[in-house]
């Protein structure tokens, strides 16, 4: 990918649901730093079915600052979602989604920046001394991070940290759904985006309430089944369904083979022997895998044709 323009103009998206608390401080700090960078950019908030004040302080806001676009949902559809519909509407060369509880440190925006000019086209931030519960967050990360990597065959320390620098090209063609805004990373590097990661700042939070607790865990477990299909055979669901549906088949044949073995040489009545059952389930078996490769087959072609689909819905829209 072609190397950045002198200061490309920035995108700084930052989902949230209920922040009053942390939407000024947080926009004061964003602000001071673009100030100190001397860079065109904009600050684009989500608002992700905010039943608090969140959304009166953003218009606030919007009428004293041009820079802020400002996206509410109808309802509460999710972090991912949030971040998609962000990038979908930011303009800048340079995507840098963040959290809005105050916890990611907009001061780590100009090392990111830096990283970037390097020529990587991913800045992944790392959390080394993550400011959350060691029970509840920092060991089920520990291991979704590492199984993550395994995986994935991307290795980051922390895919979760919302705080990252894109290039726009190296995003832009990624859809997003479920918990996967976690697994941008890994989608990019796949289409050859160069990955890196950095150290940065990570603050206790001091206002507000996390929104979220171990039970988004196991719901990234599932999603990175998803991921893994998805990276390795999206466009060959046949291979993984048919290898499966094979390898019934072929227990099936070394089942009966035995089963008419036993029946010539040593008078075992077929209708007697579980062989008779196994080699009937295993063969059905097989032939349904099969079957349902070739309909994934018909599915992915469908999918790859209608991706219009958006995985949120827009109530309103400022400045956009």
């Amino acid at each position: 990918m072609a190397l950045l323009s002198k200061k490309p103009y920035l995108s700084i998206v930052i989902p949230l649901y209920n922040e009053e608390e942390n939407i000024l401080p947080l926009y004061e700090e964003i602000s001071h730093v673009l100030k100190n960078l001397r860079r065109e950019g904009e600050i684009i908030f989500i608002d992700d079915g905010s039943t608090d004040k969140s959304f009166q302080i953003l218009k606030n806001l919007v009428a004293k600052d041009k820079r802020i676009k400002v996206i509410q949902f109808k309802r509460n559809f999710g972090q991912t979602a949030a971040l998609s519909a962000g990038i979908e509407f930011s303009k800048g060369e340079v995507v840098i989604p963040m959290d809005g509880d105050l916890q990611n440190d907009p001061n780590d925006i100009p090392k990111l920046l830096a990283k970037l000019e390097e020529g990587y086209d991913v800045v992944s931030g790392w959390r080394k001394n993550r400011k959350d519960p060691y029970l509840t967050r920092k060991i089920p990360s520990s291991i979704a991070n590492w199984l993550i990597s395994v995986i994935t065959k991307v290795k980051l320390h922390d895919y979760g940290c919302t705080l990252k620098a894109y290039r726009r090209e190296a995003i832009e063609r990624i859809r997003l759904y479920g918990e996967m805004h976690r697994f941008i990373p890994a989608y990019a590097a796949w289409e050859g985006a160069r990955i890196t990661e950095l150290t940065v700042n990570h603050r206790p939070r001091i206002r507000g309430k996390s929104k979220y607790g171990i039970t988004r865990t196991f719901k990234v477990l599932l999603d990175l089944i998803t991921v893994k299909f998805l990276g390795s055979f999206s466009t060959k669901p046949l291979y993984i369904f048919g290898g499966g549906g094979a390898i019934f088949l072929l227990g099936g044949f070394v089942s009966g083979s035995v089963l008419i073995y036993l029946k010539l040489f040593k008078g075992v009545y077929m209708i007697q022997s579980p062989l008779l059952h196994l080699t009937a389930l295993l063969i059905t078996l097989g032939f349904q895998m099969l079957l349902m490769g070739l309909l994934a087959e018909l599915l992915v072609r469908v999918y790859y044709e209608s991706l219009d689909k958006k995985p949120f819905v827009i109530k309103e829209k400022i400045n956009i």
